[in-house]
């Protein structure tokens, strides 16, 4: 028998408070760092390890195409609201029972818009959390977002290897 929430179209939708919120937080700790520094400027909180910087990236994850011109910014833009139609379509219809999944896509929908809000309004994303190993190493500059959409990635491949081996046992 489906689940109430399932026939009555309300799913998992509730949520989307959860993707507000991570969009809240992403767009207040930006403000922030974007107040506080100044373009590359560093902070070191943890020596040889982490620093908060201010970096703008015009393009994707790493980077990705930040050089192209200008005609990234809309196709990422295009991307991120396909992404995320699709990510509020299968949260509502996920049944009460699916706390892991709804739970990741919420983080991956609240990180991409708040990415989005960015590469719409300003033409860049704000970056300010960076990793290092002294000077030899530097992980690309992230922020809440990515780390929401990072998180929730994690999550949704634990759920696909998890239903895989229900999968694979019912099956020996």
């Amino acid at each position: 028998m489906p689940d109430v929430a399932v026939r009555t179209g309300r799913g998992q939708l509730a949520w989307l408070v959860l993707s507000v919120l991570v969009v809240v937080l992403d767009q207040v700790s930006k403000l922030y760092f974007e107040n506080a520094l100044n373009l590359y400027q560093q902070i070191v909180v943890i020596p040889d390890l982490f620093s908060w910087t201010l970096a703008y990236n015009t393009g994707a994850a790493f980077s990705f195409l930040a050089d192209s011109g200008g005609w990234q910014r809309w196709f990422f833009a295009a991307i991120a609201v396909v992404v995320s139609v699709v990510l509020i379509v299968w949260l509502k219809r996920l049944g009460r029972s699916d706390t892991w999944l709804a739970v990741a896509l919420a983080l991956i929908l609240g990180g991409a818009l708040g990415n989005l809000y960015d590469r719409m309004v300003l033409g860049h994303v704000i970056d300010f959390v960076l990793v290092h190993w002294r000077n030899v190493w530097y992980f690309p500059a992230f922020n809440l977002a990515d780390s929401a959409i990072t998180v929730g990635a994690v999550m949704l491949a634990l759920d696909m290897l998890k239903g895989k081996k229900a999968q694979e046992a019912v099956h020996d």
